[in-house]
């Protein structure tokens, strides 16, 4: 094995193998929300074709700086899923599928709901943060971002990558998807941008907290649980135990006998 080859197993071998784990057990159902989250993100691509659809996905869906604060949390989990009108669909529809599809295995349904969500909070509140403070702060914004439609998968993207690494040992991965933040912020000054930043920046305190109530956690609990609650599957007890060991109960039973003679004989 090269040494490339090692350096992938090492930083996506353990994301590779719970993917394919979960599609080998339960195929299209692994990523049921997922697929449901493509099918609304182009259902509602296609009624913004139309001036009347157009009208009703703002309504429910579009969140801008100037609106009042109940307005915008009512819109923002919608807006998770319209697509940004400045990008192409078909980004959205497979960063939706790709990332969302990997999370909803690596991490659980609901899990990957609340961290998509509270990334796109977090952009959305920074937001309102960003253009109090002004263009003259290092963290401010021009009062112009406040007429800006703000919708998209992107941030939820992003704060699901950097968890979903970090959740399963992909550091560098984790580092890499902050550092493109960051030069995207650099090279491209913009609201999204920032967005993303606020995103990563959410998502990391959530592990962090997750991390921490697993440490002092009861121990029983700490062995069902990981970081951000994703469960691991129980570890046999030996060698010899009829669970995990492959053999039907009676043939274990037998196996263990067998061993218990030979260290008689000894």
């Amino acid at each position: 094995m090269t040494t490339a080859a090692r350096w992938a197993r090492a930083e996506w071998g353990r994301l590779y193998d719970t993917v394919r784990a979960g599609l080998a057990e339960r195929r299209a159902g692994a990523v049921a929300m997922t697929l449901g989250a493509v099918a609304l993100t182009a259902a509602l691509h296609v009624a913004q074709q139309w001036p009347t659809g157009l009208r009703g996905v703002r309504d429910l869906g579009a969140v801008r700086a100037e609106d009042p604060l109940w307005l915008a949390l009512l819109r923002t989990p919608l807006s998770l899923f319209v697509p940004a009108p400045d990008l192409p669909v078909w980004g959205a529809l497979v960063q939706v599928l790709l990332v969302f599809g990997i999370a909803e295995i690596g991490l659980g349904r609901w899990r990957t709901l609340a961290v998509a969500y509270a990334a796109t909070l977090a952009g959305t509140l920074y937001a309102r943060v960003g253009i109090a403070l002004g263009p003259g702060h290092p963290l401010g914004l021009p009062a112009s971002d406040a007429r800006v439609v703000d919708t998209g998968p992107s941030a939820a993207v992003v704060g699901l990558a950097v968890v979903v690494a970090l959740r399963h040992g992909a550091r560098v991965t984790a580092g890499a998807v902050a550092l493109a933040m960051v030069a995207e912020v650099l090279v491209k000054e913009n609201l999204a941008g920032r967005e993303h930043l606020a995103a990563i920046a959410a998502v990391l305190v959530l592990y962090a907290l997750c991390g921490a109530r697993r440490r002092y956690a009861r121990p029983g609990a700490r062995r069902r649980h990981t970081p951000c609650g994703a469960r691991q599957r129980p570890r046999s007890s030996g060698a010899g135990s009829g669970a995990g060991s492959g053999l039907p109960p009676s043939q274990s039973s037998s196996a263990r006998r067998g061993r218990a003679q030979r260290r008689s004989w000894r």
